[in-house]
């Protein structure tokens, strides 16, 4: 028997191996199941160079569980170690066994999994003890027992084993004891080792008989030697893709829309299979779907680093020993290698969305609002793919027909440039709530689109935003792109042929109208509500609210830009327009001027009053500086200030009760807020009955 240290460079070392080195305890078994899977090709590929000599044999590797010895057992039969080996891999940690082999084998290595580097010792992590019986495959060889309980010291002797190969025997902490569960090893060898190239037997197949479970007599094999992604494309059918998307994701009961067969040797390896899935409107339930393997071994679903985020809307599987990982192999470097990938898999993707939407288009709209989402994340978030993208990118209309960006400005160019030069793009959120809108558009010969995804808002941004970069100053001018909802304004004032009319009113005409209106507007916290006066056309409605584009935009745009935040704690803004051209605002003014003349003559007599009286002290003190004014003549100037407001005020409340009296003003405020989608509960009951009553 031997006994000695482990040939650590610190006496702490170890206990940080033990305690810290990895970030999830549960990996322990994926590095020695990896380890065993290693070892056995090791053996295929000395057998294949006839460095082995002899048959092979059963290649299997078994995880055992003895319960009543507290005992987890990895066990195959590959290459196997002698104890020189053993001294050198397993005592000496600086180290690898398995990176050596590699360089020695490299043209006959490619099926093996590389260097894992200090796996072995994750098994400490939950043994108490751990023992090593292995015997090498070559001739002669004595087999070894190694023996050690978490401390540097090991023993390590001479011993007794029937058949070549390694068995690792784990003495499991108390604390761990879930790892001597057939469900807990059941669930972590499906979980990482599903895919490793070597059949990975773990206990009985089960089968329902009599009433209950029982065992067959046929081993139980975890795995799938032979995933999909590591066959050739030309060997696989539509059927085997859809297969595999299932073998990967049970519960999936959506089958894919298409997928991406990745396949590169140089300048760096990589396997895979991207699936497009049917994507539904929360991006973060679809996110962590991409499974990344190295030469089959699982290592995570968190791949943000080795794909651009938006990727990770993606399925499938991502494999290459080419991504640096540490010991566990749960932590990403980014590298030159990591970029090269990335960059690779969004052209491949990018590549793929263009030869569907070039080959058959019809079959890509009807896939569009599936893969939408999908699409405008990677266009907002990627400027090289918004450059691939913009192409295949579509714009759908109210008429569902679709078009892409360059395609849909020709459309509508020649009808819906304004008198500046800038094409309109109208949409509707939702067309029910706009129809009105949408009809007049309609009327004017106007097209309008369906933009109510969840990042149709940012991605009418961003083509406004590279439609203006793309402007330069020796170009003609060209006008800007502007997408404009259909309800935000009067479809006159939206695609301006012209310069507005002026509203042929006095400033007491326009105040009677604007206080009068004012006065019946809800008043909330959340809400706000202005009065404009503007002669749009005698056919307009004669009272509509807008909303302003700028604004509803950044509150909408808020709700997935922390940065926006401020805008989302706005409140709404709407306009209340009165169209002074149409003969019923025209009359409706005319009955509001005699029917409150009484009341308002005087008022509007004292008003020009105390006008004239605050022009002529404002003229008086024009050009003094403050510090030469006399108190009295500030005082003059401030109560005069005040005596106005106090009379507007007044003059307010005349209008205001004769607001609130009016059937005809409560009707037409209602109409404008229904046709808005502003009219609920209390005022739209009020609003029918109302209506029931004035017929």
């Amino acid at each position: 028997m031997t006994k000695g240290n482990i040939g650590v460079t610190s006496q702490n070392i170890f206990p940080i191996i033990k305690k810290f080195l990895y970030s999830d305890h549960e990996i322990f078994l994926r590095e020695l199941v990896s380890n065993a899977v290693d070892a056995t090709q090791k053996l295929k590929t000395l057998a294949s160079v006839g460095e082995a000599k002899g048959e092979i044999g059963d290649t299997r590797v078994r995880i055992l569980i003895d319960k009543q010895k507290k005992t987890l057992t990895v066990q195959d039969h590959g290459i196997g170690m002698t104890a020189e080996e053993v001294d050198k891999y397993i005592n000496q940690i600086a180290f690898s066994g398995a990176e050596e082999f590699v360089n020695k084998y490299k043209d006959n290595a490619a099926a093996i999994i590389g260097h894992f580097g200090l796996g072995f010792y994750s098994a400490f992590m939950v043994a108490d003890k751990v023992e090593i019986f292995s015997l090498s495959y070559q001739e002669d060889a004595k087999a070894v027992h190694w023996s050690c309980d978490g401390s540097p010291e090991y023993t390590m002797e001479e011993t007794i084993k029937a058949e070549r190969g390694t068995d690792i025997v784990l003495h499991i902490n108390e604390e761990y004891a879930q790892y001597l569960e057939d469900a807990t090893i059941e669930g972590l060898l499906t979980k990482y080792c599903k895919f490793l190239p070597v059949e990975i037997a773990f206990g009985m197949k089960k089968e329902w008989k009599d009433g209950k479970q029982v065992e067959t007599g046929e081993e139980n094999i975890i795995n799938d030697i032979n995933p999909a992604w590591t066959r050739k494309p030309a060997d696989l059918t539509e059927e085997d893709y859809k297969k595999f998307y299932h073998q990967l994701y049970p519960h999936q009961m959506d089958e894919p829309l298409f997928h991406i067969h990745l396949n590169v040797d140089y300048p760096f390896h990589l396997t895979g299979i991207l699936y497009f899935p049917r994507i539904k409107n929360n991006i973060d339930i679809q996110r962590n779907k991409i499974q990344l393997y190295c030469n089959q071994v699982f290592v995570t679903d968190e791949v943000e680093n080795i794909v651009p985020q938006y990727l990770t809307l993606l399925h499938g599987v991502i494999d290459s020993p080419d991504i640096p990982l540490n010991v566990s192999r749960s932590y990403l470097q980014s590298d030159n290698n990591v970029k090269k990938i990335s960059n690779h898999i969004t052209k491949k993707v990018a590549d793929k969305l263009a030869e569907i939407f070039k080959s058959n288009r019809e079959d890509f709209e009807q896939k569009w609002n599936d893969i939408k989402l999908f699409i405008q994340y990677g266009m907002l978030s990627d400027e090289k793919f918004y450059d691939r993208a913009v192409g295949f990118a579509l714009l759908k209309n109210l008429d569902s027909k679709y078009f892409t960006f360059d395609e849909y400005k020709a459309q509508v160019k020649e009808a819906q440039t304004d008198k500046n030069g800038d094409i309109i793009m109208l949409y509707a959120q939702d067309a029910d709530a706009s129809y009105a809108y949408i009809q007049r558009a309609k009327e004017k010969g106007y097209d309008v689109l369906l933009m109510d995804g969840e990042l149709d808002v940012h991605a009418m941004s961003q083509f406004e935003q590279k439609s203006f970069e793309h402007t330069t100053d020796s170009d003609e001018k060209k006008g800007a792109i502007r997408f404009v909802r259909v309800d935000s304004d009067v479809i006159e004032n939206i695609i301006q042929k012209e310069d507005k009319a002026k509203v042929e009113l006095t400033t007491n005409e326009e105040d009677a109208l604007r206080y009068t209106f004012e006065s019946l507007l809800p008043k909330t916290d959340k809400t706000r509500y202005d009065v404009s006066l503007e002669a749009v056309s005698a056919d307009a409605l004669p009272v509509f609210l807008t909303q302003n584009e700028f604004m509803r935009r950044m509150k909408e745009m808020s709700a997935h830009q922390q940065s926006m935040s401020f805008y989302g704690n706005m409140p709404d803004q709407y306009n209340l327009v009165i169209n002074t051209a149409n003969d019923k605002v025209k009359n409706l003014l005319a009955d509001i001027t005699t029917a409150c003349a009484e009341g308002t003559t005087p008022l509007l007599e004292q008003i020009a009053a105390k006008k004239a009286e605050e022009a002529t002290l404002q003229e008086a003190q024009k050009g003094k500086k403050d510090a030469d004014l006399t108190q009295e003549e500030k005082d003059a100037v401030t109560n005069v200030t005040k005596e106005l407001a106090a009379l507007k005020q007044q003059l307010k409340e005349q209008y205001g009760a004769y607001a609130t009296s009016s059937e005809k003003i409560h009707q037409l405020i209602d109409i404008a807020m229904l046709a808005a989608g502003q009219l609920k509960g209390e005022a739209l009951a009020k609003f029918v009955n109302r209506s029931v009553e004035l017929l």
